[in-house]
């Protein structure tokens, strides 16, 4: 970044709370009773109004807080590798994180990263591997056959197309082996996003063993070969619901699956091989029912697609946005955007779209729609997840195996037990009264 010409900067930890992403840390003000700050989530928008006061590339490893629940690839403090840049676009980011990762690899590993990397759209990455951070290291696409049973005397598959749906299958190659408990726990994993079930057919001594094969017409058949490439020993696994739905099925399917072929010795993935990858042009917008209002994919802050923009009001849903992904071996490694750099149509994002009302919108981020009146550059950027990094160059399966005194899935250290109770002087002190809820038995 030093030879790229980027300026280091360190942006403050006590931030201001902006809930529109994930859950915060809040931190009482002794010296303003009754308010708080906020850890940051990641540096976003000191770094845009960093472009705003003339700062032309902006780096720094950033510490970043999200009270979430936690995983084996997160933890609630983390490292990013963040950037912003000014006057730029979507290339511009590409070339040099591609130029970093590259060079990280080469200096970490001696492994030479080819470059470019590939560009996928959201919508084509999710139907061909049915997540937005694939591992390409193993083919085994979903196939849509949509078309092909839109009229099918199978009705689970004609009735989902009907109401809107679609058809999806992936075919798990030399996995008819599969036993009772791996169907199973597939099932299970498709019931658990929804799904009522998961239709299936083995290919067994030249016969196709499966409850739904006896309402398939030959035509249906014919397009299963030919999509799937069916061979004996295959292992045929279908989804018929919502795109998204159908999609993420198969996605969680396709990882099980590759995972058990793996252990049977039917399918390699090399771990000395890495596959790097963007996803670009995701939705700007996402809807939730629950709340009846949209609510951004990325961040509040990113730019639309400019050939986009003009459908923001009247088709919200099909708007992309430029957000991008960098993803490497199943991985997301890091992700940013082109930003807004125009007050107004941020307000319109803020208030139209979001819903935010002008008295909220002004005090979570007057300061920034104030900053832009006075000329804000286009700018973009990203942030890296640096624990995420060390990890895959180390060959670790989590990152709390990279981190020196890493907390547990439920937030504790275990060497200082934290968190703890904190003593009364501390509470009146900071004034709070504290009332904690019994917890239910």
């Amino acid at each position: 970044m030093d030879e790229q010409g980027f300026l280091e900067v360190e942006t403050p930890t006590l931030f201001k709370s902006t809930p529109e992403g994930a859950r915060e840390f809040l931190v009482p003000s002794r010296i303003s009773p009754g308010e708080f700050y906020a850890l940051p989530q990641s540096p976003q928008q000191f770094k845009q109004i960093l472009m705003c006061a003339g700062v032309d590339k902006y780096f720094q490893l950033a510490r970043c807080f999200r009270d979430e629940d936690l995983r084996a690839d997160r933890q609630p403090e983390f490292t990013q590798i963040d950037v912003e840049m000014s006057f730029i676009d979507r290339e511009d980011i590409y070339a040099l994180i591609e130029g970093l990762l590259k060079t990280i690899w080469k200096t970490a590993l001696d492994y030479d990263v080819p470059t470019p990397f590939p560009r996928i759209p959201y919508r084509e990455v999710m139907d061909r591997y049915g997540s937005d951070k694939p591992d390409t290291r193993y083919a085994m696409e979903i196939g849509d056959l949509t078309e092909d049973f839109a009229a099918s005397g199978f009705k689970v598959f004609s009735g989902a197309v009907e109401r809107g749906g679609v058809v999806k299958a992936i075919n798990a190659k030399g996995f008819a082996c599969v036993t009772q408990g791996q169907m199973e726990t597939m099932t299970n994993i498709a019931k658990g996003l929804g799904a009522k079930g998961l239709a299936f057919i083995k290919v067994e001594n030249g016969e196709w063993k499966s409850p739904i094969v006896k309402f398939f017409s030959d035509t249906e058949k014919a397009a299963l070969i030919e999509k799937l490439n069916i061979e004996e020993g295959d292992l045929i696994l279908f989804a018929a619901d919502e795109w998204l739905n159908a999609c993420e099925i198969l996605g969680r399917i396709r990882q099980y699956t590759a995972g058990k072929l793996v252990e049977l010795g039917k399918l390699e993935i090399p771990a000395d091989q890495f596959n790097f990858l963007w996803v670009i042009e995701f939705p700007l917008l996402a809807f939730d029912r629950e709340m009846n209002r949209w609510f951004s994919s990325h961040h509040p802050f990113t730019s639309p697609v400019e050939e986009d923009a003009d459908k923001l009001e009247t088709d919200p849903k099909s708007v992309r946005g430029q957000h991008y992904d960098v993803v490497v071996n199943g991985v997301e490694l890091g992700g940013g955007s082109i930003r807004i750099h125009q007050p107004e149509l941020q307000k319109t994002i803020f208030e139209d779209l979001l819903k935010l009302s002008p008295e909220v919108t002004q005090a979570r981020f007057g300061y920034m729609l104030e900053a832009f009146k006075y000329g804000c550059p286009p700018h973009g950027g990203i942030a890296l997840g640096f624990d995420r990094l060390i990890a895959l160059l180390c060959g670790a399966d989590s990152i709390r195996d990279v981190i020196a005194f890493p907390k547990t899935t439920k937030g504790s250290c275990l060497m200082t037990d934290s968190p703890a109770a904190v003593e009364a002087k501390q509470l009146r002190d900071l004034h709070i009264d504290l009332k904690v809820a019994k917890k239910a038995e």
